[in-house]
């Protein structure tokens, strides 16, 4: 834990799930300037204030006094906000919200993290358009590298005229004056689109991604890999989609296995939602067993011995580091969650070594499928392990 400096005190802040080994902070020097600007300006806090796309909830606890309402895509976001917000003895200070949650009907003081992704920020502007007035304080904070012409564009195309700070530490805000007689676009999102042939049980068949979901517009290839190699889900009972992004891979697994049972997971409530629509746009064309779609800390809430079968496509950024812990923290769930015999397969880059964790974790694995930028591994639990 670190304490961060703010003009409202130094709150002790954290990431989501804490590991002594991360050396990441839970802030960054975007959130230090925006917060500094506040106290800087003057900017009224009494009124009704709306912090979009805080990452470990810096600014949620740092303006808890303020009594915020929180807007997330990232259940590890939302995890962290409450164990900071419990740290500094201000629990239930700020009221939680996802971005699949209906927003606030009004915001005094907006407050907008740029997330890495464009078509999020392009959805939760044109979600809380209508809650901004002509008076309404807007600030969106980014590093530099995270904030292009086009999330300018987007600012100034659905709410209003806009501009820049300068650079500070390599941070940068953005200012924004709400136009009550822009009409602005209307909101592209969710976006569907079918499916190539060739791809197995999904070949030709919709898909559906609400904003901020990976590759929304396209298979990405590292999944079209997968689904070109799938196991023979019939074998399994049991299924898991982990990371399920818009749930082609777990909706192509329950489209193979009818009757089985398949769990999409993922972190992102946008991702989860997605899985969802996925999985209802082709269910009725085969699948008839159960599904259950759940946004959580990887397998965490999977009861062990649970699983027979998890198909797993893990991310290696967190917002812009790269780094292995979502990684490494599904593969050891996975094994946690699977009966003796059930198995994990993994698709990844070649160059990120899966195959050492997953030998580690389960004392072997091998090589499914083989491409020239992807490797598909098979873990297999072993009775005792």
């Amino acid at each position: 834990m670190e304490r961060m400096a703010t003009p409202w005190g130094e709150p002790e802040l954290g990431r989501f799930p804490e590991d002594p080994r991360d050396r990441l902070r839970a802030w960054d020097a975007a959130d230090e300037y925006l917060l500094r600007h506040l106290a800087d300006e003057g900017v009224d806090l009494s009124g009704a204030v709306v912090v979009v796309g805080d990452r470990w909830g810096a600014l949620a606890t740092a303006l808890a006094r303020h009594a915020p309402v929180q807007i997330s895509d990232s259940f590890l976001a939302q995890a962290a906000t409450r164990a900071n917000l419990e740290r500094n003895g201000a629990p239930g200070a700020v009221r939680l919200l996802t971005t699949r949650d209906a927003p606030p009907v009004r915001a005094d003081v907006l407050l907008v993290r740029v997330p890495k992704s464009l078509a999020l920020l392009e959805d939760q502007l044109h979600r809380l358009a209508p809650a901004v007035h002509p008076g309404t304080v807007v600030v969106g904070a980014g590093m530099v590298k995270e904030i292009h012409t086009s999330t300018l564009r987007l600012f100034e195309e659905v709410l209003g005229p806009t501009r820049t700070s300068l650079a500070v530490r390599k941070a940068r805000l953005i200012f924004c004056a709400p136009d009550p007689a822009l009409r602005p676009p209307p909101d592209p999102w969710p976006l569907t689109y079918r499916l190539p042939e060739g791809i197995g049980a999904m070949s030709g068949r919709p898909v559906v991604n609400h904003a901020g979901v990976f590759c929304a517009d396209r298979l990405d290839i590292g999944t079209r890999f997968l689904l070109e190699n799938l196991p023979d889900a019939s074998r399994f009972a049991r299924i898991a989609d982990l990371g399920c992004g818009n749930g082609v891979v777990g909706t192509a697994a329950a489209l193979a296995a009818p009757d089985a049972e398949v769990l999409f997971l993922d972190e992102s409530f946008q991702a989860v939602a997605s899985a969802e629509a996925t999985y209802r746009a082709n269910a009725s064309d085969g699948a008839s067993g159960k599904a259950e779609f759940r946004a959580g800390d990887a397998m965490a809430a999977v009861p062990p011995g649970s699983l027979d079968l998890v198909l797993n496509n893990p991310p290696f950024h967190s917002h812009q580091a790269t780094t292995d812990a979502a990684a490494l923290r599904m593969f050891a769930g996975a094994r946690d969650a699977l009966a003796p015999g059930g198995e994990l397969w993994v698709v990844g880059n070649r160059h990120l070594g899966y195959h050492v964790r997953l030998r580690r974790l389960f004392g072997g694995c091998t090589v499914a499928a083989s491409h020239p930028k992807f490797v598909l591994l098979r873990a297999v639990k072993r009775a005792r392990g």
